[in-house]
C-alpha cells in the first residue's frame, strides 16, 4: 500500500513553538510506523515562505522578506531534524519548482472552466497606498464578536473576507482601510458542494477524520460553499500566469495547500522516483495539522484535487485541538510560548515527543505545564521505562558477563508482545496516538512488576536456570518495546537497539539471540524538580520583557 503523509506548512516568520510541534508530531509517528510495516511512504512538508506574516515581519525589521524566510526556514529544518522528524522531502514555497507547478495547477483549473475573472471590492489603505492582503486587515469577527483577521476567525473558525470585519484596521499603520474595486480570479468552489458533502459523510461513516473536522466541515457545507478569490494584490508570492495579470499573486489558500503536490513532485524529481503511487485510488493519505487549518484540508484542497481529477481526496484528517501553556492560551505576540529552539537546548527530544503525545490535544485542548512535563519524564520515561531497561541489562552485565541468556521465551509473554504490536498499530492507523503510547507503557509497568516478582537476584543463587529464563524474557520485552516505541521515541529506541545489538527493522515480534551486550548506559537522565520553578520564572520573565 502507498501512504502519503502531509504535515502542515508553518509560516517562516517566527520560531516554532510547542503548539506547532504538538499538531505536527503525529505525521512523523505515522511515517515511521508505516515504514516499519514495509509500506511505500511519502512524508512531506515545508516552510510557507510566501505568506503575508513574512512581509509584516520584514517591514518591522526593515529587511527583505527573503531574509526573514531564509532565517526561519533554516531554523525550522534544524528544529525538525533535532526532534527526529523523518520527512522524505521538506521544502519551501518560494522555490522556482513550487511556483512552476502551482502555476500549472492554476492554468489547468482555468482551462477546465473552474477559475473565472470577476470584479470585486478589496480593502485598500489610503495611508499605505496599497491593496491590503487579508491578514493585513484586523478587526472584530461579525459572528462571534472576537478579535479576528481578515481571512479567518481563530475563535469561531469562520472563514471571512476582510470587508466582513467590524471596526477594520490596517495592520501596518492602524488606519481604517477603504474599499476599491479590482479584478481578480475566482475558483468555482460551489461547484463541488455535493461532491464534498458525499465525501465528508463517507469519512464520517468510516470514522476517518477527527470529530472537530467532521463538525466544522458540516457547518461550512450547511452554510453553502461560496466561490473564493484565488488571486490577490500581494507583494510576494506566485505570480498569476495570465497575460496582463502577472503583478497579481495566486492567493495563499490555493497556493500553500498545493505544496503537498509540488513537494511530492520535487521528491520524485530528486530521487528519480515515481510519485503517481501516492495520487491514485489505492493510496491512503493523512493530513496532519491544527484545528485552525481544517477547512483548507477538508474543503479547499479536496475541491482542488477533485477539479484536477486527482485521487485520493484526503483520506484521514488528523486535526489536533489547541495546546495551552500553564492553563493560558499560547500567545506569540505576548511571548507566552515555549519556543522549540529554546527547549531543545535543555531537554531530550524524546522527552518532548513523549509528553506531547501522551498529553496530545487529540479530542480536546490539552495543557503543557513544566511541572507535568518534568514529572512525566522522571516517573514514566526514567522511572518506569529507563529503569526496567537499565536494571535488566546491568544485571546481565554483572551476573552473566554481558551475554544474553539463551532460553525459549515464555509463551504468555510472547502473546502479550504480539498483542501489543496489533493494538498499537491499530491505534496509530486510526490516529489515536495517545492511546497507542498508553498501551506501551501499560506493558512497561507489567515488565517492572514481572522483574520484581521473579526476583532474579534471588533466582541466580537458588535456581540459575529460572534466572536465565527471567532475563531472556526481559530482554525480549525490552527489544520489542523499543521497536514498538520507535515511531514515538526514535532516539531512545536507537539507544536500546545499540545496547542489545539488534538491527531489526520490521513491525513484528522478534527474539534477540544469545549475544554480548554493548556498553550499557542509562536511557534517560533525571531532571531535578527545581527546574520547574526555574522554567516558570523564565517563562514569566520572557513574557514581561516585551
Amino acid at each position: 500500500m502507498s501512504i502519503f503523509i502531509g504535515g502542515a506548512w508553518a509560516y517562516a516568520n517566527g520560531s516554532l513553538h510547542l503548539g506547532h510541534i504538538s499538531s505536527l508530531l503525529p505525521g512523523d509517528i505515522l511515517a515511521r510506523y508505516y515504514r516499519l510495516k514495509g509500506e511505500k511512504v511519502l512524508y512531506v512538508s515545508g516552510s510557507d515562505c510566501n505568506g503575508t506574516p513574512i512581509t509584516v515581519r520584514a517591514k518591522q525589521e526593515g529587511v527583505s522578506p527573503k531574509v526573514i524566510a531564509d532565517r526561519y526556514h533554516k531554523e525550522f529544518v534544524d528544529c525538525f531534524s533535532r526532534l527526529g522528524f523523518s520527512y522524505d522531502t521538506y521544502t519551501r514555497t518560494d522555490t522556482e519548482h513550487h511556483h512552476k507547478i502551482v502555476q500549472e495547477i492554476f492554468l489547468e483549473l482555468l482551462e477546465n472552466g473552474l477559475i473565472y475573472k470577476k470584479e470585486m471590492e478589496q480593502t485598500y489603505c489610503d495611508h499605505c497606498q496599497q491593496f491590503l492582503p487579508d491578514r493585513y486587515v484586523e478587526g472584530i469577527c461579525p459572528v462571534c464578536k472576537g478579535p479576528s483577521r481578515g481571512d479567518q476567525c481563530d475563535h469561531c473558525s469562520t472563514i471571512l473576507e476582510p470587508l466582513d470585519l467590524l471596526e477594520r484596521k490596517c495592520k501596518l499603520c492602524g488606519h481604517e482601510p477603504t474599499a476599491k474595486f479590482t479584478e481578480h480570479f475566482y475558483f468555482s468552489l460551489s461547484t463541488f458542494q455535493h461532491v464534498l458533502e458525499n465525501y465528508t459523510e463517507e469519512a464520517a461513516d468510516k470514522n476517518l477524520w477527527r470529530e472537530n473536522a467532521i463538525s466544522l466541515t458540516r457547518r461550512y457545507l450547511k452554510e453553502g460553499l461560496q466561490d473564493r478569490a484565488v488571486s490577490r494584490d500581494l507583494p510576494i508570492g506566485v505570480s498569476v500566469p495570465v497575460l496582463g495579470y502577472e503583478d497579481k499573486k495566486i492567493y495563499v489558500w490555493i497556493e500553500a495547500v498545493s505544496g503537498y503536490y509540488t513537494a511530492s513532485k520535487l521528491w520524485a524529481k530528486e530521487t528519480n522516483s515515481d510519485d503517481s503511487h501516492f495520487w491514485n485510488s489505492s493510496a491512503e493519505s493523512y493530513y496532519v495539522h491544527g484545528k485552525d487549518n481544517i477547512p483548507f484540508h477538508s474543503i479547499i484542497w479536496p475541491g482542488i484535487l477533485a477539479s484536477l481529477g486527482k485521487e485520493p481526496l484526503p483520506t484521514h484528517i488528523v486535526s489536533n485541538e489547541y495546546l495551552t501553556l500553564e492553563k493560558k492560551k499560547l500567545s506569540t505576540s505576548k511571548n507566552w510560548a515555549v519556543w522549540v529552539p529554546d527547549i531543545l537546548e535543555r531537554y531530550d527530544p524524546d522527552s518532548i515527543r513523549y509528553f506531547l503525545t501522551i498529553n496530545a490535544p487529540e479530542n480536546r485542548d490539552a495543557d503543557f505545564s513544566w511541572k507535568e512535563f518534568i514529572y512525566s519524564h522522571n516517573s514514566e520515561l526514567l522511572g518506569a521505562y529507563g529503569n526496567f531497561v537499565n536494571r535488566t541489562l546491568k544485571f546481565i552485565e554483572k551476573s552473566f558477563g554481558g551475554v544474553i541468556p539463551e532460553k525459549d521465551i515464555t509463551t504468555t509473554i510472547q502473546d502479550q508482545v504480539n498483542r501489543l504490536y496489533d493494538e498499537v498499530g491499530h491505534c496509530i492507523e486510526k490516529a489515536a496516538f495517545k492511546q497507542g503510547l498508553e498501551k506501551v507503557f501499560e506493558l512497561v509497568r507489567f515488565c517492572n512488576k514481572y522483574f520484581d516478582e521473579q526476583q532474579p537476584w534471588k533466582q541466580i543463587k537458588k535456581d540459575p536456570e529460572s534466572c536465565k529464563q527471567t532475563l531472556a524474557d526481559c530482554v525480549y520485552l525490552i527489544a520489542n518495546i523499543a521497536q514498538v516505541l520507535t515511531p514515538f521515541l526514535p532516539f531512545s529506541s536507537r539507544k536500546v537497539k545499540e545496547m542489545i545489538t539488534t538491527t531489526e527493522t520490521e513491525w513484528r515480534a522478534f527474539v534477540v539471540p544469545s549475544q554480548c551486550l554493548a556498553k550499557v548506559e542509562p536511557l534517560f537522565e533525571r531532571i531535578d524538580p527545581v527546574r520547574i520553578e526555574e522554567e516558570l520564572e523564565r517563562l514569566k520573565n520572557q513574557s514581561c520583557c516585551l
